[in-house]
């Protein structure tokens, strides 16, 4: 249960990176656009841009989601953030390993 929360959340991470990606990528871009190229379902995509819009990384616009001026500063913290999340996974693998 406790490994299963953090599954999820890592998966919904992953999507949600993707779909930033290919907005970044192909703006603006629409829903449609984003499920065919992500093979993703539009429920699941629909969901990624509201948490991308909520978080002021994406906004809105007439032919679809585009970027905003946080993207890029989000952008290029991200290899930091995700170096710190893989150190934590060590660190958590470690305490595993310990209790065998």
């Amino acid at each position: 249960m406790l490994i299963g929360k953090l599954e999820i959340e890592m998966e919904m991470l992953e999507r949600h990176l993707l779909i930033l990606k290919f907005v970044i990528e192909q703006e603006p871009i629409g829903i449609m656009k984003l499920s065919e190229v992500t093979r993703l379902p539009k429920h699941k995509v629909r969901y990624s841009l509201r948490v991308l819009e909520h978080e002021g990384l994406i906004g809105p616009s007439m032919h679809g989601a585009v970027t905003t001026e946080k993207t890029k500063k989000f952008v290029e913290g991200l290899d930091e953030r995700i170096a710190s999340l893989g150190q934590k996974y060590e660190e958590v693998k470690k305490l595993g390993s310990e209790m065998k």
